[in-house]
Formats: structure tokens, sequence, C-alpha cells
């Protein structure tokens, strides 16, 4: 299940749908671009409060998965506590995938 939300995340990185790091993460949520945001489980409480938060109040779904490391891998980074999805289609994919995971 994991192999398949990370190259997922993987692919959209490669097409250019993808914003990592807080503050890109954040302003995708204001501006209403972000479709789909995830926050890694060893990103910090106020992190996690953050994004619940904003995703909440703008209506995006988010969800709490992997950590800093595997988020970072999966779209050739260095650690990443959050990214967003900035495609309907992607966002929808990976939340299935997500969703199963529960």
């Amino acid at each position: 299940m994991q192999n398949k939300v990370l190259s997922l995340v993987g692919l959209a990185m490669k097409a250019g749908k993808v914003v990592s790091g807080e503050f890109s993460t954040e302003k995708a949520v204001k501006e209403g671009k972000a479709a789909l945001v995830i926050v890694a489980e060893d990103a910090s409480d106020n992190t996690k409060k953050l994004f619940n938060d904003k995703c909440d109040f703008y209506q995006v779904p988010v969800y709490v998965y992997g950590d800093k490391e595997i988020i970072g891998h999966a779209i050739g980074k260095e650690l990443r506590a959050s990214l967003a999805i900035v495609d309907a289609g992607f966002a929808k994919s990976i939340e299935r995938e997500l969703q199963k995971g529960n």
C-alpha cells in the first residue's frame, strides 16, 4: 500500500503537480491550488495542527502519512514535513490509495 501512494506522489512530482515544504504547501492551500495535503507522521505537533486547521478551513483533504524521510525520498528531495498535490486527478488517485490503508 505504502509503495503505491509514494509512487503516485513521485509521478505527480515528475509531472510538476507537487509543492513541498511548509511555506509552499500552506501557500498552495490558501490560494486554492492544493487538491490534497500530506503531512509526515513525525512532523511537529504545531505543523500538524497548522495543516489540519488550514485544510479544514479551505476544505482540502489532509492525511498524516509516512515520515519526513519517506516523503522527501518519494519526491527526490531531502526531508519534507509536508507536501500538497495541485492536480485533482493525482489527488483523487492518491487519496483512494490512502483510504485503502485506513
